[in-house]
């Protein structure tokens, strides 16, 4: 098979940073096309992907059980059958990546806990550990209907993706790892960046929102070969 692309440098090491919320429908889309770019890459084992926090709304209100889309229609002015119209472009576009939402079940949370923990994963097993977490806890925000913000919820979630339970209640009952997640969303927002997905490849190529796979991909061999 043949490619235009102009063939990898093979000395150089390429770091991409993915600022995701974990609320973020078009964050799970955007990890998992960055995934397969990497995969589809001529040097995978050459990239690394650190992902990051960033909260679309801080300021949501811990519990309640509220349903996003009854969220989103009050937010933005509207009522519960707005909110779903609202959500529907991207339970949509995630069919293609084998992604399914069940937008009807998935409940607002605040975010912040669960990013200490993303935090705290990536310091017990790096990213591998982190990207594990991450993908749980979009998975039982975005198809089970969990509350990211209920800590019984995330203490087994955590011990799901193989952490440490004492030290995830530790945090959990501290501030630990709050101060990483500032200084991720300091960093981003320095950077002009309020939403999500937003990636950074070696400290100077950036995408903004979501965007195909072959987008990803065309970063990381422009990055490869700069």
């Amino acid at each position: 098979m043949t490619t235009n692309q102009p063939a990898a440098d093979s000395t150089t090491r390429i770091e991409l940073d993915l600022w995701v919320d974990l609320v973020c429908p078009w964050s799970w889309i955007a990890k998992h096309r960055v995934e397969h770019a990497i995969a589809a890459f001529e040097r995978p084992h050459d990239v690394t992907l650190h992902l990051h926090a960033f909260q679309l709304d801080p300021g949501v209100p811990i519990g309640g059980a509220v349903p996003v889309a009854q969220h989103l229609g009050e937010k933005y002015g509207g009522d519960l059958e707005g909110g779903r119209l609202m959500t529907a472009r991207a339970s949509e576009e995630a069919q293609a990546d084998d992604l399914v939402f069940d937008l009807d079940a998935a409940v607002r949370a605040n975010t912040f806990d669960a990013h200490r923990l993303c935090a705290l994963a990536h310091e017990m097993g790096g990213p591998a550990l982190q990207s594990a977490a991450v993908e749980r806890f979009l998975s039982a925000h975005f198809r089970e209907g969990l509350a990211l913000d209920d800590h019984e919820v995330l203490q087994r979630l955590s011990a799901e993706c193989g952490m440490d339970e004492r030290r995830v209640s530790a945090v959990l009952a501290s501030d630990s790892y709050a101060d990483r997640v500032r200084d991720d969303e300091a960093r981003a927002r320095g950077m002009g960046v309020t939403a999500t997905p937003f990636i950074l490849a070696n400290g100077y190529a950036a995408l903004t929102g979501v965007r195909p796979t072959t987008d990803y991909l065309a970063l990381l061999r422009g990055v490869a070969v700069a």
